[in-house]
């Protein structure tokens, strides 16, 4: 009996250099914008190292074709794409799969989080697993803020300056309401 492999792609952005990775027709990794292809082809073998550089497969063609087109500043509802979750802790899972229902252009805090989860205190645990999201921006971390609306931080390439980023391509303003306030 033979497995899939797994494999990778980095393909081209608006913003920058993104790469998938994926094991039998899930997602097993996401990686934000970065200048360079061979640093996301380099991350991704670090992440990912049992990953070969190959064709999208048919299945996950339209995950690449969302990505390219939310970086381009279109509503695209990534929420269909499959993603591995096996290795996730439960708390996390639950993180990504609120997080994933928050639509473009919108944003939640840490605590609104914590809140739909049932556990109001856990903020920061909401961050902490934000932090480690492996599949950016197919599980949209950049669109979760600080309380008052305040940027918070971010873990990925370019840190904050990459969160403003996309929230500015996504049209959010400072101002605007949090997805419960609506």
């Amino acid at each position: 009996m033979t497995t899939e492999p797994t494999g990778f792609a980095v393909f081209g952005t608006s913003l920058g250099h993104c790469g998938i990775a994926w094991r039998a027709g899930t997602v097993v990794r996401g990686l934000l914008p970065e200048a360079d292809a061979d640093d996301v082809r380099s991350h991704l073998v670090t992440v990912v190292p049992d990953a070969v550089e190959a064709p999208v497969p048919v299945s996950l063609q339209p995950a690449v074709d969302g990505v390219v087109s939310l970086l381009r500043g279109e509503a695209v509802d990534l929420s269909d794409v499959p993603l591995d979750l096996t290795t996730v802790p439960a708390f996390h899972r639950r993180v990504y799969e609120f997080v994933r229902t928050v639509p473009v252009g919108h944003t939640v805090t840490y605590g609104d989080v914590a809140a739909h989860l049932g556990e109001p205190h856990a903020a920061r645990a909401v961050g902490r697993a934000l932090g480690a999201n492996p599949f950016p921006p197919i599980v949209p971390c950049h669109r979760v803020l600080g309380a008052n609306g305040a940027i918070g931080g971010f873990s990925g390439p370019g840190g904050v300056g990459t969160k403003q980023r996309l929230l500015s391509v996504e049209r959010v303003h400072g101002d605007q309401p949090a997805l419960f306030d609506l």
